[in-house]
């Protein structure tokens, strides 16, 4: 059995599947999915992410690509470029699929940003199955990932200013960087700034045609073609003696669920677990596009509305200042997620995990300092504190979307050294508290049956 439906473990119940077990799902909620939920938050006929907007990772995962997942109804969406990131003097710096367009708009840092990305690209096909995994383990390509690794166990703040002088360049890289969740000054935030713009560099931050529950549906698609079953509205209260439960949920979750079965040092490991920041998200309905003032900003779905490296470091250290927001605008280039002439967005930015603070007039205050007039094409908004993220999915503890802190600790350890397995026979972590961590992947549920 596979507790929570949430991308990685339907990987997991996938591979079960496939491999000839009976297997079935359990999931708490009424709809599927996890963090990749869409629902008409705002207005009807305005569909909006609940959680995770832009997939990246989805599309460079080896483990989604085994599975036939385009027959069940999913369709990625690639805006004109993956990224823009607006300055305050009225241009946008872009991360566009070609690593040349891209340094085309980093003025004298270009030649730096072809020096930096283009031996990762070229060795991304190759790495990206190590990168994707648990850390602590022979790579199939060693050297490749050598050459990854001295630049990823770096702070992101250290590796952009060591090897770009620019404004435009450093500000880039650091609002990647921020989608760690660690401070800028912090390792490895650097080496989720390096997958990412590897990424947008080799397949794309697409969008899901439909909204991100297209991803769950999918996969449960696929999964029942194989003979799988699917519960919802059945919230599992204790680990079952089932020869094999992988567990979608997070330490807490297991710590609850696990009780006096679970041995008291491996207890206290789970004690010891580090969650990271929340979230505050809002959703728009809009009546028109958002009127940004750099027009490179119309052209990407996703904007990092943050200004420089120092404002966005100031905000990720220490939570003053302006907030650093993530947003995405999928209607732009889907239109099944709003009425004719409508729109729909998407904005978070990191808090304090659990805070109460509302955040939605800094939010809206950061989107109309690059976009003026923004708030009048506002015909709803819809808000998710962090502690509203974490009634919605258990797993989003505090509001953090990651399943934990990406410390270099929990990245080699994630959550304990024991990885997958836990001290019950058969039973195995498979969610995003488990190497390679967030993002929506399955590679958490790949490698928990791989251990199995």
């Amino acid at each position: 059995m596979v507790i929570g439906s949430g991308p990685n473990g339907l990987a997991a119940a996938i591979l079960l599947a496939r491999a000839g077990y009976a297997v079935t799902v359990y999931e708490a909620a009424a709809q599927i999915g996890g963090g990749t939920r869409s629902a008409e938050l705002t207005l009807p006929g305005f569909i909006h992410d609940v959680c995770s907007s832009v997939h990246p990772m989805a599309v460079a995962s080896p483990c989604f690509e085994q599975f036939p997942l385009a027959q069940f109804g999913l369709e990625w969406v690639h805006p004109a470029v993956p990224l823009a990131h607006p300055l305050d003097d009225g241009t946008a710096v872009v991360l566009d699929r070609s690593i040349d367009a891209t340094a085309a708009n980093l003025g004298p840092d270009g030649d730096a940003w072809r020096r930096l990305f283009q031996p990762l690209v070229a060795a991304w096909p190759s790495t990206r199955h190590d990168m994707l995994g648990p850390l602590l383990r022979i790579p199939r390509h060693p050297f490749l990932m050598a050459r990854f690794g001295l630049r990823a166990l770096r702070s992101a703040r250290s590796l952009a200013e060591s090897c770009f002088q620019g404004v435009r360049a450093r500000a880039l890289f650091a609002g990647v960087a921020a989608h760690s969740l660690l401070p800028l000054e912090e390792r490895p935030s650097a080496a989720v700034a390096l997958a990412l713009s590897i990424c947008g560099h080799t397949s794309g931050w697409p969008f899901p045609r439909g909204g991100a529950q297209r991803i769950a549906d999918s996969l449960a698609g696929y999964f029942r073609s194989l003979g799988g079953e699917i519960r919802t509205e059945s919230p599992v209260t204790s680990l079952p003696d089932a020869p094999i439960v992988m567990c979608d949920i997070t330490p807490r979750q297991l710590l609850a669920l696990g009780g006096d079965r679970l041995p008291a040092s491996y207890r206290r490991a789970l004690e010891r677990y580090r969650y990271g920041p929340g979230s505050h998200k809002v959703d728009w309905a809009l009546d028109g596009p958002i009127p940004w003032r750099a027009p490179e900003c119309a052209r990407a779905g996703t904007v990092h509305l943050g200004g420089t490296l120092e404002e966005i470091a100031a905000w990720e250290g220490s939570h003053r200042g302006q907030p650093f927001v993530l947003l995405t605008q999928p209607s732009l280039f889907d239109p099944s997620r709003a009425p004719a002439g409508k729109h729909t967005a998407w904005g978070y930015c990191h808090v304090p995990n659990g805070s109460a603070l509302d955040m939605t007039d800094a939010i809206e205050s950061q989107v109309e300092r690059y976009a003026p007039g923004f708030r009048a094409r506002i015909l709803a908004r819809h808000v998710l504190t962090p502690a509203m993220l974490e009634k919605r999915n258990p797993n989003l503890v505090g509001g953090d979307v990651g399943g934990g802190a990406m410390t270099l600790r929990q990245t080699l350890f994630r959550p304990t050294p024991s990885l997958y397995r836990t001290p019950i026979q058969g039973v195995y972590l498979c969610s995003s508290s488990t190497p390679p961590g967030g993002s929506v992947h399955g590679m958490c549920g790949y490698h928990a049956v791989r251990a199995l």
